[in-house]
């Protein structure tokens, strides 16, 4: 088919911190040097934002390097002024861990509790009176490439094919995004970059990317049992027999907290479902007394990169970048990912840049790229950071957090050896028949949900008979191999409720509920048989977070 098609110097995928802050730096750098740069940001959310969710406490220094006068309108407001950590040693105790014994990546002084997603927007109001194009709404859905295999640019997938795969009579066919330079700021488990990824074998020697789900609930709560600016930390339960991670709660301001838990996807029982311990965590006492009388708001997932510096691939490829959590540059030691995009992403913007000015031919692979972020202070803190998450898996939380103790504050993150994590997540899942099943208790309607009733609070919307975007390489798996083997996991791991297992004339069947996708990745990343490919659906879809 022959398609419209558009020209732009660069042309940038997705509209997070880390793409709106390249778009924002490569204006600015334009302006310096009276030189026309022309820059496009693609965003598959309805909105710049919609489909945005972190925790998030953030470190404000990188916006100095931005905008000089940020302090002016940006949506901090919420400043930390009291820093907590718990180990949750079982359903109904705590052990307050004193700040003196907590690794220094840890403590949050100076920082803000902010909505990453008002960050986006705040970036795309900056970006778009800079001279930035932004399209919400059209989704990038394949890459586009040169005779000499270099990045061309995107294509914004067709909207209205049917389930069938056949136009509908709504069918409008998608448009080229041509650009001199591509840069795929797409998220976690970017669809695109992952096949780039793969394509170019920028892992090559690295070890694999490991990933965290992490779930994330707004509650209005009575004003006695608020403290603005309080942030809580916990380790232990309900993780625990072969499952880590922690939770958080984050007093924000209009007596609100955010409350959330991270699970990370190397866990082995096949029976986990990380939905129910996320329910299960609200339960406890020290969280509960925080939440009990409130009102829950809004719920989110999504899965998180959290390898780190051991994990990074090779952040340029010909014709184009790769930055923020498309790579992969979460600090996991500070469970902090938005100042380290955003670093990325003003690096990438000098770059793209200079080589612009310079003339530089269009596809080229700006391998400099790599070297200007190890020369940069992203560089430093991730590197300093590359033994947190391969200690807590190698020796678990109590002697993996006194490793990291030692190493951040006494060595810096400079003790001289560097643990790796070599296992892919999807590779730990052990057998069915090898775990002792979870009986989870039923939803309280108080503090704990089910998942039908809380992925509505997502505001998840799906054109109805679209073509479905969870692809199975093999239809025959699930049943006949993952089912028989691991019991089917996709029931339990999904956050969403997208997959069942249903009988029919006797016969297990797999149903994908794809209107039901909150875009989190999970399937992508921990289905066992790696049978699960997520793409992108009709631009528009998904969550529509409102604060998140």
């Amino acid at each position: 088919m022959e398609r419209e098609s558009m020209e732009f110097d660069v042309v940038i995928v997705g509209a997070g911190p880390a793409g709106l802050a390249t778009a924002c730096r490569l204006m600015q750098i334009s302006k310096d040097a009276n030189k026309e740069i022309t820059v496009c940001v693609v965003e598959k959310g309805s909105e710049v934002g919609a489909h945005i969710l972190s925790g998030a406490v953030f470190e404000p220094h990188v916006l100095d390097e931005l905008f000089s006068d940020w302090r002016d309108d940006a949506p901090l407001k919420t400043k930390v002024t009291d820093d907590e950590i718990y180990l949750l040693n079982s359903d109904a105790h705590s052990l307050h861990i004193p700040n003196t014994f907590v690794p220094k990546t840890m403590h949050n002084q100076g920082n803000y509790i902010i909505s990453v997603g008002n960050l986006a927007r705040w970036l795309a109001e900056r970006a778009e009176a800079l001279g930035v194009e932004i399209f919400p709404g059209f989704a990038a859905s394949e890459m586009l490439f040169n005779e000499d295999n270099s990045v061309k640019g995107i294509l914004i997938g067709d909207m209205g094919v049917g389930a069938d795969g056949q136009p509908k009579d709504s069918y409008m066919p998608g448009m080229e995004l041509h650009a001199k330079y591509t840069v795929l700021s797409e998220g976690c488990r970017g669809h695109l970059g992952k096949q780039l990824i793969e394509k170019y074998h920028l892992d090559a020697g690295k070890t694999p990317q490991h990933y965290g789900l992490g779930f994330k609930e707004i509650w209005k709560i009575p004003a006695e049992q608020h403290t603005e600016g309080k942030v809580v930390h916990t380790g232990g339960w309900p993780l625990n027999n072969g499952s880590s991670g922690g939770g958080f709660l984050y007093h924000m301001e209009d007596n609100q907290v955010a409350v959330g838990l991270i699970i990370d996807l190397n866990y082995k029982n096949p029976h986990l479902s990380p939905f129910d311990e996320f329910q299960r965590y609200k339960t406890h006492p020290l969280i509960a007394r925080t939440l009990t009388g409130g009102e829950r708001l809004s719920y989110g997932a999504r899965a998180i990169a959290k390898g780190g510096f051991n994990s990074l691939p090779k952040m340029s490829f010909p014709g184009g970048l790769l930055i923020g959590c498309d790579a992969g540059t979460l600090n996991f030691a500070k469970i902090k990912g938005t100042h380290t995009a955003i670093k990325s992403g003003l690096v990438a913007a000098s770059t793209l840049g200079e080589a612009l000015i310079a003339g530089v031919e269009a596809g080229k692979d700006l391998d400099c790229f790599g070297q200007r972020i190890s020369e940069s202070w992203l560089h430093e803190e991730l590197h300093q950071s590359r033994n947190f998450g391969p200690a807590l898996h190698k020796f678990g939380t109590w002697m993996g957090g006194a490793f990291n103790y030692i190493d951040q504050n006494w060595f810096g993150g400079k003790i001289p050896i560097t643990l790796k994590d070599e296992s892919a997540d999807h590779a730990q899942m052990g057998l069915a028949k090898d775990f002792k099943t979870i009986n989870y208790p039923k939803a309280d309607g108080k503090l704990s949900f089910d998942k039908l009733s809380s992925v509505f609070l997502s505001n998840t919307f799906h054109e109805e008979n679209q073509l479905c975007h969870l692809r199975l390489k093999d239809a025959s798996i699930p049943i006949s191999v993952n089912l028989t083997k691991f019991n089917e996991p996709a029931q339990r791991y999904c956050p969403a409720g997208v997959y069942e297992i249903v009988e029919e004339a006797g016969e297990k069947k797999f149903v994908i509920n794809g209107q039901n996708c909150i875009h989190c990745k999970t399937c992508d990343i921990k289905d066992p048989s790696q049978n699960i490919t997520w793409v992108t659906p009709e631009g528009g879809g998904g969550p529509n977070y409102p604060n998140m």
